[in-house]
């Protein structure tokens, strides 16, 4: 079951507004090109395999399923080479077990402490948060939450760029307490997280409502 339906909803809806404007993107280089190439449109269509009409919707971007293989041919017979790519933009919906586990480490907590999810790291137009953060007198903490460790490098690279950005030196990598995950760590020689200090410490120092003093990984 996934949680959290607003962060859905803007999401999707921010998808949406990203694939039209790409669509419209795609339609004006395509058209440009063909004219530079002196083509005509059912030259092109020919080429392809498809009707004059149905170039002329491509790149007025009114054909929003047509599929991307036929994008492709377009582009090559144009002398082009479609590029397609993702890269990380925001969190993902969380579902019920990360949920469940910011829930343990949240009722971990001294009194005194402050707990805040979804805090945006802050540089202006960053799509990027931290699951949660946990703030005290005079300083903050921030937390991100994997259930199930997949890909150790991605993991290491994304929570310390996000600690470069948030310019912090107190971020929890709060992992799910699997025989699994904790195979993985043993397995790694180091912490995934530089100049790490013992999450056991980083816990008592919390549900003392103290500073933890640094970052580390906390298995719970």
């Amino acid at each position: 079951m996934l949680l959290g339906m607003a962060t859905k909803d803007r999401a999707v809806d921010r998808g949406r507004r990203d694939a039209a404007r790409h669509l419209q993107m795609l339609g004006s280089e395509l058209r440009e090109a063909r004219l530079a190439a002196g083509l005509s449109q059912s030259h092109v269509g020919h080429a392809v395999g498809i009707s004059h009409p149905g170039v002329s919707r491509i790149e007025r971007a009114l054909a929003p399923n047509t599929p991307l293989g036929r994008l492709d041919a377009i582009a090559a017979v144009l002398g082009l080479r479609l590029s397609v790519r993702v890269y990380p933009a925001g969190r993902p919906l969380r579902d019920e077990g990360q949920l469940s586990l910011l829930d343990r480490l949240k009722r971990r907590l001294g009194r005194g402490l402050a707990w805040r999810t979804e805090t945006p790291v802050p540089i202006a137009g960053d799509l990027r948060a931290w699951d949660a953060s946990i703030a005290g007198p005079d300083w903050t903490v921030f937390v991100d939450a994997e259930t199930r460790i997949r890909d150790v490098q991605a993991l290491e690279r994304r929570t310390e760029l996000k600690r470069r950005d948030t310019n912090t030196d107190r971020v929890i990598l709060l992992i799910a307490d699997t025989r699994a995950n904790r195979t993985i760590l043993a397995s790694l020689g180091g912490s995934l997280i530089q100049n790490a200090i013992p999450g056991r410490t980083i816990l008592a120092a919390l549900e003392s409502g103290r500073d933890p003093g640094g970052s580390g990984v906390v298995l719970l």
